[in-house]
């Protein structure tokens, strides 16, 4: 039972850091962040950023590779 935990954990830590690479990465090779749409206010010392078409790009394109991969 504690060695499936482990390896639960482990596997997870593991998907974790390549995520977090990729979106380090990300801005450099898909411009990700800075879409036409996205919402960007800033007054004075106060800045708003809400990436709106951002999330829904990547929504999309999360839904579409998961299709595929978990299509019967």
């Amino acid at each position: 039972m504690m060695y499936g935990l482990g390896k639960m954990i482990a596997l997870m830590g593991v998907f974790l850091v390549v995520i977090g690479g990729l979106l380090m990465f990300s801005e450099r090779l898909f411009h990700l962040g800075r879409l036409p749409g996205d919402i960007l206010i800033q007054k004075g010392n106060f800045t708003f950023y809400f990436p709106i078409v951002t999330s829904i790009v990547l929504s999309l394109l999360l839904t579409l590779i998961l299709n595929l991969i978990f299509r019967r």
